[in-house]
């Protein structure tokens, strides 16, 4: 939001003191959150966080504000999740924006490091445990404000959304037909997290000790919930994890309902796997949008853009289960890369600062050294896109799979869409587990 530390602490203490806290110590800025910011600072010997929106502008067409989401998180807290306690909400006369301080948690976020600790599959169930206990809650024990989630009006939303955002990209336009002709009838509501998942779990020792992030709580399928954590990109280092990115989906599932959770579906669990695959593209996709505006000039906004093309590939591995067997069985002719010659490319150009900034990474610290990073990243997408000469949009044959006019029965179409898929992501993001895993099943190259 621009603010200096110093107004940033100012601000701090006049919420804060409305809880009885003292002037805190100074925030400091935690690296990550694709959409919220987190701050991390200190008072009467306690640690807090506090957590706000990146500007006033960003939270104007959310469904509900972050008092409800404090007054949800202090619901689930009551209903035994491990929860953050909240101190206070911001309000207007504080000066710092939309947003609530919490009390911190032990425990790290970090997905690698909690995939490195002991115990997977007693932590695995006990994350079960925990979404057990959020969908254990109803419409009556929340706020007034939280939405409930109408299918198909959801699906007519991403559509609107891929409209604006161009509707030129194939899979995402097979993804959405798909999602319109298998949607579901409805089942009894439960409240939904929205954004459980690695990232958003806090652990300790083998042992979970928080649960974060509740900005997208809904009352919807409890399918939805269960599916989102599993999904190829947060299983992050461990594809071979399909549960949660701990363990198997089996010993997930079956834990969820020795715990109190309700019967799981299959079928269900499916649709909401492929509906939240495609609802993260077209949201990685819409964040260039945010930049272009200048709603939020954060270089990771441009970054998170180009990881769409990993839910492209991810929602291509969902959905061809579908097609003939001809067609899956099909050859997979990947385009060659461009060779350099003469004056320096721009990609090459881009390879050059990269190179550089690696340099100078080791006079950085805290948000700073996270930044230098996301730009080392984006030169190094602006290097291989160039050398790749890749480009997948497609209005007209997404068009075409919008109204049904092609699917994946139409000669060549998965064989073309899955060239295209490998080749855009191995120049976005070609460290993407799922990518090696695309790779072999379609190409038979390692």
């Amino acid at each position: 939001m621009g603010d200096s530390s110093i107004e940033l602490a100012n601000g701090l203490a006049r919420a804060i003191a409305r809880a009885g806290l003292p002037r805190p110590g100074t925030p400091e800025r935690l690296t990550g959150g694709a959409t919220m910011e987190s701050w991390r600072f200190s008072a009467g010997g306690e640690d807090f966080v506090l957590r706000r929106a990146p500007s006033l502008e960003f939270m104007k067409d959310r469904p509900f504000g972050h008092a409800t989401e404090a007054a949800v998180i202090e619901a689930a807290r009551g209903a035994g999740v491990a929860a953050p306690e909240v101190v206070c909400v911001l309000e207007e006369a504080d000066g710092i924006g939309s947003g609530f301080v919490m009390r911190a948690l032990p425990g790290t976020p970090d997905p690698r490091a909690i995939q490195a600790m002991d115990g997977q599959d007693a932590l695995l169930a006990e994350c079960a445990s925990q979404l057990a206990r959020i969908h254990s809650l109803g419409a009556g024990d929340l706020p007034a404000d939280v939405p409930v989630m109408d299918y198909r009006e959801a699906i007519t939303r991403l559509r609107d959304q891929f409209d604006e955002a161009g509707a030129d990209r194939p899979i995402i336009a097979l993804g959405l037909r798909w999602l319109e002709d298998k949607c579901p009838d409805p089942v009894e509501h439960v409240l939904n997290h929205g954004d459980f998942r690695l990232g958003n779990l806090l652990a300790k020792d083998g042992r979970l000790t928080g649960v974060l992030d509740w900005e997208l709580v809904h009352l919807g399928d409890w399918h939805e919930d269960l599916a989102f954590g599993c999904m190829a990109v947060w299983r992050f280092a461990r594809y071979d994890r399909p549960g949660l990115g701990l363990g198997s989906m089996e010993h997930y599932l079956e834990a969820y309902e020795a715990n109190g959770g309700r019967q799981v579906d299959r079928a269900r669990f499916r649709f909401w796997t492929i509906y939240r695959t495609v609802w993260w593209a077209i949201g990685c996709l819409r964040m260039a949008s945010y930049w272009r505006s200048g709603e939020d000039r954060m270089l990771e906004r441009t970054v998170i853009s180009r990881r769409t093309s990993e839910q492209e590939v991810d929602l291509l591995l969902l959905l061809e289960q579908d097609a003939p067997e001809e067609e899956r069985a099909r050859p997979v002719v990947l385009p060659e890369m461009a060779e350099e010659t003469g004056e320096a490319s721009d990609g090459e150009i881009a390879t050059a600062i990269s190179e550089w900034l690696g340099t100078i990474k080791d006079r950085m610290e805290g948000h700073d050294r996270f930044q230098l990073a996301v730009a080392r990243n984006a030169l190094g997408m602006i290097a291989r896109s160039q050398a790749s000469r890749i480009r997948i949009d497609d209005p007209a044959l997404s068009g075409a799979l919008l109204d049904g006019e092609v699917d994946l029965s139409s000669p060549g179409l998965l064989a073309e869409l899955r060239s295209a898929a490998i080749a855009k992501l191995t120049a976005d993001v070609p460290k993407y587990p799922a990518l090696a895993v695309a790779r072999k099943l379609w190409t038979g190259a390692d």
